[in-house]
């Protein structure tokens, strides 16, 4: 048997995590989603609050997330003129319409170690 790396050690308990549906009415996920956009937290988050199982601290990254398909990389990349096969260019160009959506001015970014960008504080970005 192979040794894991110490990184990778931790994520044992992860991957043994299921996730689980519930079939509910939309009475009772208008609440959840509520409740959790009220509180700040994932609805992820807020129905382990409900069921009273430990949630994290704080949000390891916040985020909001899309399934994608190979026509919707099409539409977006001739939408923002850029190759369909530039993935992360089309996510760039994505996420400031989600910010613009907001209404706020898009952060300066910079690539972190795995090479996803993240805000840089305190500057600003000229488009």
């Amino acid at each position: 048997m192979r040794v894991k790396p110490v990184r990778w050690q931790g994520s044992d308990e992860a991957l043994r995590a299921v996730q689980v549906a519930f079939d509910v009415e939309e009475a009772v996920l208008e609440a959840v989603r509520t409740a959790a956009f009220k509180q700040h937290v994932s609805t992820s988050d807020q129905i382990r609050q409900v069921l009273g199982l430990a949630t994290t601290a704080k949000p390891k990254r916040p985020r909001l997330t899309v399934s994608l398909s190979a026509a919707d990389y099409e539409f977006l990349a001739k939408r923002y003129g850029l190759a369909a096969d530039d993935r992360l260019a089309i996510k760039e160009r994505a996420t400031r319409d989600l910010i613009a959506f907001a209404g706020k001015p898009a952060a300066a970014t910079k690539k972190n170690s795995t090479g996803a960008r993240k805000p840089v504080r305190g500057r600003k970005q000229n488009n």
